[in-house]
């Protein structure tokens, strides 16, 4: 379970930021861990601002949406950079599917750290393809704090960390939920690759 760090402020210890990254397959709850940890942030009064990729209006066009429907509003924006000019004096900025980002947002998630923003992202950390996805590697390695989440394999019902793509699209970024991908284990998503690629 993740603890929340403490804040000390004063002038001899400055406000500190950091990054915290949650990550797992499809199905395995990171925007919920997200829109948790952001509502808990607003409990405690803290200014909140919550960015989400334009191309992502699956559930809604500007909230964050769950898979259990839970919502937060969040801000869909273009490129990784019109978060820095968007995020104002808050404390706390969320960021889901955040493999959809430009490269751009390792620096701008470093930027705001430095800046004594709490930086929380979510996203994939592997594609289709069981491969590294955007730019999740470079964060979870700057990251002070990692939670990788998982989901259930819908085949045999152990510990998922796979996303299975059920459709024969081949693009990295394909939009969908249980229409076009399951959750599964390595031992299921290696079988269904194999199966997937015979003619």
């Amino acid at each position: 379970m993740f603890v929340e760090p403490s804040r000390k402020n004063g002038p001899l210890n400055p406000r500190t930021g950091w990054i915290e990254v949650i990550c797992g397959s499809m199905f395995s709850g990171k925007t919920e861990e997200l829109i948790r940890r952001l509502n808990r942030a607003k409990i405690a009064r803290q200014k909140v601002e919550i960015f989400k990729p334009a191309l992502d209006k699956r559930y809604h066009l500007a909230d964050i949406v769950s898979h259990n429907e839970n919502s937060i509003r969040s801000t869909p924006v273009e490129t990784a950079t019109e978060i820095l000019l968007l995020a104002g004096n808050c404390e706390v900025v969320g960021l889901d599917e955040t493999q959809f980002f430009d490269s751009a947002i390792v620096d701008v998630c470093n930027s705001l750290a430095d800046h004594g923003k709490r930086v929380i992202v979510a996203g994939l950390d592997m594609d289709f393809k069981g491969q590294p996805f955007g730019c999740m590697p470079q964060l979870m390695s700057i990251a002070e704090y990692v939670t990788k989440v998982h989901a259930i394999c819908v085949v045999c019902g152990e510990v998922a960390s796979h996303s299975f793509r059920t459709t024969a699209a081949q693009e990295r970024v394909v939009l969908g939920e249980k229409d076009v991908y399951e959750a599964r284990c390595r031992r299921c998503f290696n079988l269904g690759e194999k199966v997937s690629a015979i003619p």
